[in-house]
């Protein structure tokens, strides 16, 4: 059984969706002993551009033209991230609000793996996922919440969950769990955070 937990946030032992998503791993570890972890830290990775290397890339591989040099060094790049995604029977996200959506660093992951016949097929008319995950937990953490009448108004604080959990059933993810730690800036904060890694733990027991 093989985890691929995906890591957003910058902020190491600050961050809230690291220690949630670390409770979580760590009861999943002890429910499943057979577990290896395979952590991809967006910050961490060096990820390459999206650049117009990465782009030459991407039409030459689905055209199967020769790449010049540039082109493969990236390209040889994107299938080694991708490969993780292909070798993962569960997905675990964490995922900092930043600007009513996510960090950009995680875009960016997904911009380099989202390539076709990797991990989704186009025929001209319909797309369709190659993955074969039965499931991902999304963690999803926001400074505050939508309630009381914030002011905004849609797509506003959804924007960051419906995009990711589209993207996961997109490449094919069977079913997409979310946990929602909310308030994390405010005097709630404490309460909040213990609060998500308890339902951490209970999401743990059958995933």
């Amino acid at each position: 059984m093989r985890l691929l937990n995906i890591v957003s946030s910058p902020r190491g032992a600050k961050s809230v969706s690291i220690s949630v998503a670390n409770a979580f791993l760590d009861a999943y570890g002890k429910a499943t002993p057979s577990i290896e972890i395979d952590t991809l830290n967006v910050w961490d990775e060096n990820l390459p551009d999206f650049d117009s290397h990465a782009i030459g890339a991407k039409y030459k591989g689905v055209s199967k033209e020769p790449m010049d040099s540039a082109e493969l060094s990236t390209w040889i790049r994107i299938q080694s991230l991708v490969k993780r995604f292909q070798q993962a029977d569960r997905i675990v996200v964490g995922v900092p609000m930043w600007n009513f959506g996510y960090p950009y660093k995680l875009k960016q992951l997904i911009d380099l793996v989202s390539q076709r016949n990797m991990l989704f097929t186009f025929d001209g008319e319909r797309y369709g996922p190659i993955l074969k995950v039965p499931r991902a937990l999304v963690i999803y953490v926001r400074g505050q919440s939508h309630d009381r009448g914030a002011g905004i108004s849609s797509p506003g604080f959804k924007h960051q969950a419906d995009y990711i959990d589209f993207w996961l059933k997109f490449i094919g993810v069977d079913e997409v769990r979310s946990l929602m730690v909310e308030h994390t800036w405010d005097g709630k904060g404490p309460e909040t955070i213990e609060q998500g890694k308890a339902r951490a733990i209970a999401m743990a027991a059958d995933f």
